[in-house]
């Protein structure tokens, strides 16, 4: 049985995960509002990748990303794991990263309603 205190620390962490999830949502948004303004005025799709996205907004955020991630998780992460993610449409990083947040922080109604002990 869980405690006043759990339950509390539940609802926090519920929270936290849906306000992340807003974010990400939001950041998504503006990726493929960007995205949509540099299609119609260039008359073809263009997808930004979230890498290049990144590269735009803050490039030594990137190379130091790389460096810490090679350094402190080894050789082998940045290639196989980090690089295909970079080179995907950032809204649909986002979105994904938002999907994954709610999912986290989802919590199923309860079966006889508000009123069931």
């Amino acid at each position: 049985m869980i405690n006043d205190a759990g339950l509390f620390a539940m609802a926090v962490i519920r929270f936290v995960f849906h306000l992340l999830s807003g974010l990400a949502l939001v950041a998504a948004i503006v990726a493929g509002t960007l995205d949509a303004i540099q299609s119609v005025s260039a008359s073809s799709v263009v997808l930004t990748s979230l890498g290049n996205a990144w590269l735009n907004l803050d490039p030594e955020s990137l190379t130091l990303a790389e460096i810490t991630a090679t350094t402190y998780l080894g050789q082998d992460i940045w290639r196989p794991f980090v690089a295909p993610v970079l080179a995907q449409p950032a809204f649909a990083v986002f979105l994904g990263i938002a999907l994954i947040f709610w999912m986290a922080g989802y919590s199923r109604p309860q079966f006889a309603g508000r009123f069931s002990t």
